[in-house]
């Protein structure tokens, strides 16, 4: 009886000592959508620090807005050896069979800031809903009434349907009272800035220039909307929303031309992912990450375990948290802004 005991309590150390080498060492694979954009640079470092830190590999593809690409960079992935995935959506359906093939592995992975709407897939992004309500808020505050246009983001993000959504919640009692009248709404293609400038120069086209307000979905298309504005000589006379706190957006609202980015730090979301990815692949289940919670209200309704980081919107009047932050240098910041314009630039 003792031997046996011996035994089973050897196989147990040996069984530990297993789980304890597979917990290290991790691979964790990252698919991008699209690697060009100035905001996915950062979230990468981030990602690239916490693996480094933890001892574990950082394998990465880049689809390039392709989401026929980034189902075989996910199976690529997958065939490298990667632990888990960290998967940046180009487009959620499109990919499904690759995050589907990845789960009956036993391969866990993490929807990063746009939903992948699978039970089996952790959820890791900002509020998106709310970002669409900081967006709407600010712009309102300099524009309380008049025609206003909707430059969304990707019909094949969910996200750019969260950021609708949320614009519409501030919005709606202006609508309905008359005083906010929706004159052009279209989705970006990609979210490209140059899609999004031909949308608003088709609503500036369609309205006679005479559009008040501009609620684009983030920074980049932000930017193609104020070249369209700026081709009529209408930028920093009509406020513009965005997000992502790019560096090109920031200097934008320095300089008046676009009213708030909503900043969402992508360092955290960053280093977030990467724990949590490692964790899941470390055997952790999605119950025990920290802060998760259950989320449903995906198009389809599908119940998942997610993680929500709070956005801030960074206007003229608090340009300073950004500065200070050390996420772009005052010098970036301030370029070209008048002295004594903006006081973080003072």
């Amino acid at each position: 009886m003792k031997s046996i005991l011996k035994l089973m309590a050897g196989a147990a150390i040996i069984a530990s000592m297993h789980s304890a080498a597979v917990a290290k060492d991790l691979v964790i694979g990252v698919s991008w959508s699209n690697f060009q954009e100035e905001r996915w640079k950062t979230d990468e470092a981030a990602i690239k620090a916490a693996l480094e830190a933890s001892g574990d590999k950082y394998i990465s593809a880049d689809a390039q807005s392709s989401a026929a690409k980034q189902l075989t960079d996910i199976e690529s992935l997958i065939a490298q050896g990667a632990n888990a995935l960290i998967v940046l959506a180009q487009d959620s359906d499109a990919i499904a069979p690759a995050i589907e093939k990845a789960n009956a592995e036993g391969i866990p992975v993490v929807g990063y800031d746009r939903l992948i709407e699978n039970p089996d897939a952790f959820y890791i992004t900002f509020d998106n809903k709310e970002v669409g309500r900081m967006q709407a808020r600010e712009v309102f505050k300099v524009k309380p009434e008049g025609n206003f246009v909707f430059i969304k983001g990707s019909s094949s993000d969910p996200n750019a349907d969260f950021l609708f959504a949320g614009q519409m919640e501030v919005l709606k009692e202006a609508v309905d009272g008359g005083k906010v009248k929706n004159v052009g709404e279209a989705y970006t293609d990609g979210w490209k800035p140059e899609n999004a400038q031909k949308n608003m120069e088709q609503f500036l086209t369609a309205n006679d220039n005479k559009v008040d307000a501009v609620v684009a979905s983030n920074d980049g298309t932000a930017g193609g909307a104020i070249a369209a504005l700026s081709a009529q000589g209408l930028a920093g006379s009509v406020p513009v929303s965005g997000q992502d706190g790019d560096h090109a957006a920031l200097n934008r609202v320095a300089l008046g031309t676009q009213t708030v980015s909503v900043w969402k730090d992508a360092r955290e979301l960053g280093k977030k992912a990467a724990e949590i990815a490692a964790a899941l692949a470390s055997g952790k289940t999605m119950d025990e990450i920290e802060g998760v919670q259950t989320f449903n209200g995906g198009p389809k309704g599908v119940e998942m375990k997610s993680v929500f980081l709070a956005p801030m919107p960074i206007t003229k009047d608090n340009l300073n948290v950004v500065i200070d932050a050390g996420w772009i240098s005052k010098e970036a910041a301030c370029q070209g802004v008048s002295a004594g314009s903006v006081a973080a630039c003072n």
